[in-house]
């Protein structure tokens, strides 16, 4: 099962993306500043934005899903209940995760947007895919929520996940590290052995191999066990 991207080119007027690479079951973490591309990658790989050339296959999958960054492009129930219904998962018990319990007959749309993504999120991660693409998944987040979807995505439930983010604080347990850098999509490799390839790891990744530390995965608290290794 792999979802393949062969000699692809991305464009927006002079703007190009190249992206050639597989991504297996596992976890992949694709990092790049703002603009870089990478929701028009994301979009690529789900098949709702055209290449310019190269082409994208899917072996083995056939359920596959994209968030997109603003949860408001996914609402098709009018209520909340509505909304968690058309997932076709628990109502109560999909409130009691979100912690929007005692709203299901609120206007789904007068959530604020923290709220609509957690209940997006929720939504999407508990139910069954093959591929799940998260564009952006923290973003609009608190801390305490970017946690609690770190812990549902490394539960790895589905068997591809890819996570496009820029987010450099809160970051769940990888397989694969991807960058875009000069317009191109480059894979940095497996976890561990690429971190200290990853030219845009968060600060504390990069503090804790300056002191000589090496974390086993790319959260915090895996370079804080590194550190606490060294010191033991």
């Amino acid at each position: 099962m792999h979802l393949k991207a062969e000699q692809l080119s991305l464009s927006h007027g002079e703007w190009t993306l190249s992206a050639d690479g597989v991504f297996g079951q596992g976890v992949h973490l694709v990092t790049g500043p703002v603009g870089s591309g990478k929701t028009t990658l994301a979009s690529a790989l789900a098949g709702i934005f055209e290449p310019a050339s190269g082409r994208i296959t899917h072996e083995g999958i056939s359920r596959l899903s994209l968030s997109m960054q603003f949860p408001e492009y996914h609402v098709t129930g009018f209520l909340v209940k509505d909304e968690i219904r058309s997932w076709h998962l628990p109502v109560t018990e999909t409130l009691q995760k979100t912690g929007l319990t005692g709203r299901q007959d609120r206007k789904t749309l007068t959530l604020s947007r923290g709220e609509l993504k957690r209940l997006h999120l929720t939504c999407l991660l508990g139910s069954p895919w093959d591929a799940v693409i998260l564009d952006e998944p923290f973003a609009g987040l608190d801390c305490m929520e970017k946690r609690r979807v770190c812990t549902a995505i490394e539960e790895k439930t589905h068997p591809i996940t890819i996570i496009f983010t820029h987010e450099q604080a809160v970051l769940p347990a990888a397989d694969v590290i991807w960058e875009i850098e000069g317009n191109a999509l480059v894979c940095r490799g497996r976890v561990p052995e690429a971190i200290p390839a990853w030219k845009g790891a968060p600060q504390y990744l990069t503090r804790a191999l300056e002191e000589g530390a090496r974390p086993e995965n790319i959260r915090l608290q895996d370079a804080t066990e590194a550190l606490c290794r060294m010191h033991a």
